[in-house]
């Protein structure tokens, strides 16, 4: 392969992650695929820095205002879910209301894609909401705010493709079945991205406890869905996104 063409597959991967990723105005030039998606994986950290870079931003100009902290928090919030377009959100919603449903697992699948939102995800939304822009308040220091938002979204991220090699799939049809397991090399390397965003961000004990704390709820996530609906779906990775963003948001907020 020449260097070319390595880099035009970089780039291709890329635009990919953004395209899925963000609501960003990119029109790939052919259709993706499911195999496109999971072999661009690794690209899903470096999209999540940008994502929280954008954040950061909007909460730099809230304290430039002179807006409190708690404001700050909730309009860097608002402009990570104006650009990713509520995609993890959603997953979150849908996941709390199926699993805290009664019934069988093909009616708890049922209600997931639903388009309704229940009293399940209604709360699960608002705890995901408040947890975060609580967090990110806490860190009056718009720098280190910074610091946390690119963190937590990189690597809430980077864990993404390892939970889809590790879980196997609930369904045989839509967004998770049709992407089908990232390759190995793609989901090491999201590891080893999303690993180079924590250290330098929060430091080497916040990220050691952060790693713990994710490989926990990962553990915890490939229990409950498995036990629930006997695997993984799109869905629920936008809950694993959602419960690992939170987890690192709130080791900075504890560690700064």
């Amino acid at each position: 392969m020449t260097t070319g063409a390595s880099i035009s597959g970089l780039s291709t991967d890329l635009k990919t992650g953004l395209a899925f990723l963000t609501r960003l105005p990119l029109v790939p030039s052919a259709p993706v695929t499911g195999a496109d998606l999971v072999r661009a994986s690794w690209t899903f950290p470096i999209v999540g820095a940008g994502v929280g870079a954008f954040g950061a931003l909007i909460y730099w100009l809230t304290h430039a205002l002179g807006l409190q902290p708690f404001v700050g928090g909730v309009l860097a919030v608002a402009a990570t879910l104006l650009i990713t377009g509520c995609l993890h959100e959603d997953g979150l919603a849908d996941t709390a209301d199926g699993f805290g449903a009664g019934g069988s697992a093909e009616r708890k699948l049922e209600i997931m894609r639903d388009s309704q939102i229940g009293t399940y995800g209604a709360a699960a939304l608002t705890l995901s909401l408040m947890l975060r822009a609580g967090a990110i308040a806490s860190l009056a220091d718009p720098a280190l705010a910074a610091l946390a938002l690119i963190a937590a979204h990189a690597g809430a991220r980077a864990v993404l493709p390892v939970f889809m090699r590790r879980v196997k799939r609930a369904r045989q049809d839509g967004l998770s079945a049709d992407a089908g397991d990232p390759p190995q090399g793609s989901s090491a390397m999201a590891l080893v991205i999303g690993l180079v965003a924590l250290w330098p961000c929060l430091g080497l004990g916040a990220s050691f406890i952060a790693v713990l704390l994710l490989a926990a709820a990962l553990g915890l996530m490939a229990w409950l869905c498995i036990r629930q609906i006997g695997g993984q779906t799109g869905d629920v990775l936008g809950a694993v996104e959602q419960l690992s963003e939170i987890l690192i948001l709130l080791v900075a907020a504890s560690s700064f």
